[in-house]
């Protein structure tokens, strides 16, 4: 919890140093900046989820040569897949662009961020890949020391790029930059000490062909499933601005603590994750039950602080992130769709968790399509004419669908016994 709680702090302390500058084109270009490329690496998550499940289960099973390939083979596809994003990333940024559709300013602005971001895509690819085998292998300090050294870093970044030398939002990018490749050396630095003792690197960790495509096919459905959320989140963010760019900002300010929200109680899902492909791979029932029953008291408790929190100081909190009347004042009106994320959200961060660490992924994948689709749009569709609060009420069936969806499929398969038929 810790650990994830570290990686929305990068967004705040970026959406607080631009929030405080005389404009806010510049926080609301970071914001479809950034959108972009959540959206863009995020829809290479599974370097990052379906690594945790592969090696929780070799972890439970102690192959020790399964852990290790599954990580060398891993870490070579998120490098050539992060090389291939900085060939092909002026297209890319171009069409994302295009279709989030900011007002002519905010455009030029993002276009510089991303086009300084994108040299950050193999370190951040191999982070998922080296965060997700250390979670799996039970080794959650190593990903919080990374975290917290990416952010760290970047806050002191932030405040020199931006506050003293003026580089506003492309200062922003920069830091970004070099944080995450700082992090990955560290995260390469961690991996090396937790290897399995007697694991020597030989030429069959690398594998044939056949074993990454293999890796690619068990995440296909994670990766159907990712770019889903991220669209929809992507048009949240197109919605928004095109009701201006003080709704845009103030949008922005509310996702930010909707990160804090989702990675504060992704935390019990990443323990649950590790646990429960533990268990699936010793074939352990006991244990399965066991994890899933702490996870969920844990989950709902951590949901309740989130709730109290926004309650009694979401005011007070979003203006600490901007001192721009016009923006404070929007994102105070839509505040109370705020306190609603917590308890409507956490159900799906946890159930997430126990399907990922049994990797019964291809459930999460056509939950979230019927949740998206079936749900999100015609409820978004329905309320156009609430405006921006028919946006947000939308975002919250979204989630109710997706945990509705995901809970009947839980108790079906523990009736069943799926769970453990690998």
């Amino acid at each position: 919890m810790l650990t994830n709680l570290t990686v929305p702090l990068l967004g705040l302390v970026d959406t607080a140093v631009l929030g405080h500058l005389d404009r806010p084109e510049y926080l609301g270009a970071v914001a479809v900046g950034a959108n972009l490329f959540t959206l863009l690496y995020w829809t290479f998550g599974f370097m990052r989820m379906g690594t945790t499940g592969l090696a929780a289960q070799a972890f439970g099973r102690r192959d020790h040569f399964g852990q290790t390939a599954l990580l060398v083979r891993s870490l070579a596809l998120a490098v050539a897949i992060g090389l291939v994003l900085i060939a092909v990333h002026q297209p890319l940024i171009r069409l994302g662009l295009v279709l989030m559709n900011p007002g002519p300013e905010i455009k030029a602005l993002a276009a510089e961020y991303a086009a300084i971001r994108i040299w950050s895509a193999p370190a951040v690819l191999c982070q998922y890949t080296l965060v997700g085998w250390l979670i799996g292998t039970q080794c959650p300090r190593g990903p919080m020391l990374m975290l917290i050294v990416a952010n760290g870093l970047n806050i002191v970044l932030d405040i020199v790029f931006v506050t003293v030398l003026g580089w506003n939002s492309r200062g922003v990018a920069m830091a970004t930059v070099m944080a995450e490749y700082a992090a990955t050396t560290l995260g390469f630095w961690l991996v090396l000490q937790r290897l399995p003792a007697g694991q020597r690197f030989s030429r069959a960790l690398l594998g044939r062909l056949a074993d990454y495509t293999a890796i690619l096919r068990v995440n296909r459905y994670l990766l159907v499933r990712t770019v889903t959320l991220l669209l929809v989140l992507a048009f949240f963010t197109a919605q928004g601005a095109r009701q201006g760019e003080v709704t845009l900002a103030a949008n922005a300010v509310l996702i930010t603590f909707l990160l804090v929200i989702s990675n504060g109680l992704d935390g019990f899902a990443n323990a649950a994750e590790a646990l429960v492909g533990e268990a699936v791979g010793r074939g352990s029932r006991r244990q399965f039950r066991v994890v899933c029953r702490a996870a969920l008291r844990w989950s709902l408790w951590g949901a309740l602080l989130f709730t109290l929190a926004f309650v009694l100081g979401g005011r007070q909190l979003i203006s600490l992130l901007t001192s721009i009347d016009e923006v404070r004042l929007r994102a105070w009106q839509f505040l109370p769709w705020l306190w609603l994320l917590p308890l409507t959200t956490v159900w799906g961060f946890l159930l997430d968790g126990i399907f990922i660490g049994a990797t019964r992924t291809r459930d999460m994948q056509n939950t979230m399509l019927l949740a998206a689709f079936g749900v999100f749009l015609p409820v978004w569709w329905l309320t156009t004419g609430w405006g921006n609060h028919g946006l947000w009420f939308a975002l919250i069936t979204l989630m109710v669908a997706r945990a509705l969806g995901m809970g009947w499929l839980f108790f079906r398969h523990t009736r069943n016994g799926i769970w453990f038929r690998l």
